[in-house]
């Protein structure tokens, strides 16, 4: 489902040591989030977030709540 509500977002290598020795990102991002981070993102990954749930700078990070709910 996506709406003007959600946003997509993706996982993503960067190349922050060595080229040949991508890192994966521990978040998902925008792609314009990614894009300005030089990374490239990992296909198959695409996920339909809330707009709400992005930090300023494009950046979706899921906490994890095992089976529960936050409260």
């Amino acid at each position: 489902m996506h709406d003007e509500l959600t946003v997509k977002v993706f996982s993503f290598h960067t190349y922050v040591d060595h080229v040949e020795s991508p890192s994966v990102s521990g978040y998902k991002a925008t792609l314009a989030a990614i894009r300005d981070l030089g990374g490239s993102v990992i296909e198959a990954t695409e996920e339909d977030v809330p707009r709400a749930e992005l930090d300023e700078h494009g950046r979706y990070r899921r906490l994890a709540t095992g089976w529960g709910v936050l409260d």
